[in-house]
């Protein structure tokens, strides 16, 4: 045991595969690991929070070396931030899609595609870890409003040709963000149980109100 192990506490070998040089991926590695990694990422933040999450914890729920993860990813931030612009990388997908059709329409466009994300399990799951975390941690909060921010709310507000365009935006998704919270967080019935086409039919024109209402 050198010294630098008999001071971190780890024995030879710990937390790695036999044979593997710490931090770099082999040459013989899965695509698909980077993949895995994330998907642990988010069942961990799902499951325990960003606070009570760990690098090690990610890397050992993936079957993966520690180093692994800061070598594809870095700090824990970091790991978080990139779970989030997977997990929204659908509506990023469509966001241009939505916005480029007429403005009177901007609202229900905009809703629908909000709730459609909320209502596929597949997509669900990474946003509740993405939205308890955020809640509960400042540090997660602030890759939440970043990327919220520079991928959704700018591009909408750029569509708007008006002076309080940015705060419009922001009204608009805290909007849908408030809704989202009460129905799938906090499950406050009876919206946790509402028709989604209901619900769209109701928030869509508040939503197009805040965007181009005068």
């Amino acid at each position: 045991m050198t010294g630098a192990q008999r001071a971190t506490g780890d024995a030879p070998g710990a937390d790695a595969v036999p044979g593997r040089r710490r931090g770099r991926p082999p040459r013989t590695e899965s695509g698909d690991t980077r993949g895995r990694i994330l998907t642990a990422a988010r069942e961990e933040f799902s499951e325990r929070g960003y606070e009570k999450t760990s690098v090690r914890g990610i890397a050992k729920a993936a079957g993966v070396d520690s180093a692994l993860v800061h070598h594809y990813f870095g700090t824990k931030e970091q790991v978080f931030e990139a779970a989030v612009e997977v997990a929204f990388a659908p509506a990023l997908k469509v966001r241009d899609e939505v916005l480029e059709g007429p403005l009177d329409g901007v609202g229900e466009r905009l809703t629908r595609m909000f709730f459609g994300l909320w209502e596929n399990p597949a997509t669900r799951s990474p946003l509740l870890a993405i939205v308890r975390s955020a809640v509960n941690n400042e540090a997660a909060a602030a890759v939440f409003r970043r990327l919220i921010s520079t991928q959704l709310l700018r591009r909408v507000a750029a569509q708007l040709d008006l002076p309080d365009a940015e705060l419009r935006a922001e009204l608009a998704a805290a909007q849908l963000v408030g809704v989202a919270m009460i129905r799938y967080v906090i499950r406050i019935e009876p919206l946790a149980t509402a028709d989604p086409e209901q619900i769209v039919s109701r928030v869509a024109p508040v939503v197009q109100g805040h965007l181009t209402g005068r």
